[in-house]
């Protein structure tokens, strides 16, 4: 313990330092510190012959970072980073009841947030912090306790908990069903279809699976689910959608199916996936234990 409090530096030290190497002046980092000029140089000093390591080569009035002080930089900079963070949960929630989660936008829009007050209600302790990600991520290089994540069980050193499959509709605006007869699947092929860039095989499994053979013909490409059915809303073609996200213009009939075929791919599925080392974190568990309620509840619904 001796050996790691002579290896940390002041914190007031650590803070000069970082705003030095962001702004590349001691003096515009005196300014955003509320000190002096004077009092900058003195910490930047200090923790210079802390080290034994020069950070800066100063010329006449400007400084530029040493190889050693900027690769220094980037470690300061990630660590004041994650001890604000902590502060900021500290303060958030003093009984340490944060969840850190990562959701797929609209999944997180249309289906997670509108439950929320209910868990709420059940675990007003537990405050959860959000962080949209449309791709998975390494843990490890992430500051999250969980992420809500749509595919295949293969998340690298995670734990991956099934939630519920995705069901998929092909769904198009009243008036271009008016103009454009729908009978059978085969008919589709010749209409605009809309897709959506997260899920580019969607159209292609749901053809297979109704024994039709087709190549990814031209089509609009969406980033999101919530643009691809705003696309079909307004009449731009067809778009295959999961039901669960699209539920409210399914009620008010905005958007109605072209075809009355569900499709749900067996091998790709929502997940809760977190790291092994989190799997007792109390905020987790209970938000574990509510979502998978939720799922079933889902699946039952469906």
């Amino acid at each position: 313990m001796g050996l790691q409090r002579r290896l940390l530096p002041s914190m007031s030290a650590l803070s000069a330092f970082e705003a030095a190497a962001r702004t590349g002046s001691f003096t515009a980092a005196a300014q955003e510190l509320a000190l002096t000029q004077g009092a900058v140089s003195r910490q930047i000093k200090a923790l210079e012959d802390q080290l034994g390591v020069p950070l800066f080569v100063r010329r006449d009035q400007r400084v530029t970072l040493t190889p050693a002080g900027e690769s220094y930089a980037a470690e300061v900079r990630e660590a004041l980073h994650r001890v604000g963070a902590a502060t900021l949960r500290v303060m958030t929630a003093p009984q340490g009841g944060v969840l850190k989660l990562a959701v797929l936008p609209t999944f997180g829009t249309r289906w997670l947030v509108p439950r929320l007050p209910a868990f709420q209600a059940a675990h007003p302790q537990v405050i959860i912090h959000f962080m949209t990600k449309m791709e998975p991520f390494d843990f490890r290089s992430e500051d999250l306790d969980a992420a809500i994540h749509f595919g295949a069980a293969d998340w690298p050193g995670a734990v991956c908990e099934r939630l519920m499959e995705e069901e998929v509709l092909p769904l198009c605006a009243p008036s271009f069903l008016a103009a454009h007869p729908i009978r059978a699947a085969a008919d589709l092929v010749a209409l605009p279809l809309l897709h959506t860039t997260s899920r580019p095989e969607a159209w292609r499994d749901w053809f297979a699976a109704q024994g039709i053979e087709r190549h990814e013909g031209a089509g609009m490409f969406f980033e999101q689910f919530s643009t691809t059915a705003q696309a079909a809303i307004t009449g731009l073609g067809v778009a295959l959608l999961p039901t669960l996200l699209v539920q409210a213009e399914m009620r008010d009939g905005s958007l109605v199916p072209a075809l009355d075929r569900p499709y749900r791919n067996p091998d790709r599925a929502y997940h809760l996936v977190h790291p092994p080392s989190r799997a007792h974190h109390p905020p987790l568990v209970a938000f574990r234990e509510w979502l998978l309620r939720q799922s079933v509840s889902q699946l039952r619904s469906a």
